[in-house]
């Protein structure tokens, strides 16, 4: 069992982080935040893939102005992401963000910081410290020479410091990088050093493959070290894989559980039905299902009545265009190859009916 981090709790909006609340998960929108129906349209596919909260940017005015009508749209709570000017965090304040997303290297000054601070107190709402190794200050990158973990914790505590002087204390830090080394050691030592939650994720991962990846090596050591309260995979894909992917690492670590696990054998020339063909067509069938359960497919008897016997409904192919059934770990019945997706998405939807 992975023992998480002590760390206190924040609220961002009604969804709380930290302590002892579930590891959340989140994404950003990459529409024009101005362009309401688009942007709603992007949040509500993210609701639906199990977001827990959804970032927005904030570059301008129009983007602040049109983020009240959003927030009272969203059925998750938005954070306003800002950089370079302080301004747009005290409007995205006013016009209701559940959590302010700032960078220390980019906003200016510590006036400038305080009065960001001094908005979300007036209007509730929390913040995150995002220090990206990218954007350190230069000072610090004077100081330093380059970007590295000493840098980014430095920087990160700097900023917490003065929200704590200002008696703010809700708020989350995040140190990225693109470096997947960097970024550990950078969480690892942050996670030493303050008692916030964490917000965790390798920064610019790069493209759906290579960015699931390097997340996955990355988020993975963190959360198997039990650090990270919640977490954003930032992939150059959909944002709705940001979230099957961010639910996929938690799910293989057995720290939160949300929608249909499918073990499937990668096929050989032993299976007696195509596997690959059919564990595609039920992953898509089956995405609606929130609901955690487990799901078997496997090609023949060597591993199908072994892997059966821990899943809720399995199927183990075999000989003659047939295959077996398996509930609840025991064989059922028998099942013909033709017809087997539709019977088994009615099996899994009637079980996970039953949770």
């Amino acid at each position: 069992m992975i023992q998480r981090r002590k760390s206190r709790q924040i609220m961002v909006g009604k969804v709380a982080v930290g302590g002892d609340a579930p590891i959340t998960v989140q994404s950003m929108t990459n529409t024009k935040t101005h362009d309401v129906e688009g942007t709603m349209a992007q949040i509500r596919a993210l609701e639906e893939a199990g977001a827990d909260i959804v970032r927005v940017s904030c570059p301008d005015v129009e983007s602040t102005q049109a983020l009240k009508a959003i927030v009272q749209q969203s059925n998750v709570p938005i954070v306003a992401d800002i950089h370079f000017h302080y301004k747009r965090a005290i409007e995205a304040a006013q016009a209701g963000a559940a959590c302010l997303r700032i960078n220390p290297g980019n906003i200016g000054s510590a006036a400038r910081v305080r009065e960001v601070v001094q908005a979300a107190k007036d209007y509730g709402c929390s913040m995150r410290i995002g220090v990206n190794a990218g954007s350190l200050e230069k000072d610090l990158m004077e100081k330093y020479g380059e970007p590295c973990p000493e840098a980014m914790v430095e920087s990160a505590l700097f900023h917490a410091n003065i929200l704590r002087d200002h008696d703010f204390h809700e708020f989350k830090i995040s140190v990225k990088a693109s470096d997947v080394f960097l970024t550990v050691a950078a969480y690892t030592a942050l996670a030493d050093a303050i008692d916030c939650p964490l917000h965790i994720g390798v920064t610019e991962a790069g493209p759906l493959r290579n960015g699931t990846i390097k997340s996955a090596i990355g988020l993975g050591n963190l959360l198997w070290a039990g650090i990270g309260d919640t977490v954003r995979v930032s992939l150059a894909a959909d944002p709705v894989e940001e979230i099957k992917v961010g639910f996929d690492l938690l799910k293989s670590l057995g720290l939160r559980h949300r929608g249909v696990n499918i073990i499937a054998c990668p096929s050989c020339a032993r299976q007696g039905f195509n596997v690959i063909d059919t564990v595609a067509k039920l992953e898509e069938r089956l995405a609606h299902i929130a609901k955690p359960m487990s799901l078997s497919i496997i090609g023949c008897v060597v591993n199908g009545p072994g892997e059966a016997l821990y899943t809720d409904v399995g199927f183990t192919g075999g000989g003659a265009g047939s295959g077996m059934v398996y509930l609840g770990g025991k064989p059922d019945h028998k099942l013909s190859n033709d017809g087997m997706i539709d019977h088994i998405v009615e099996l899994v939807e009637a079980h996970a009916a039953k949770l």
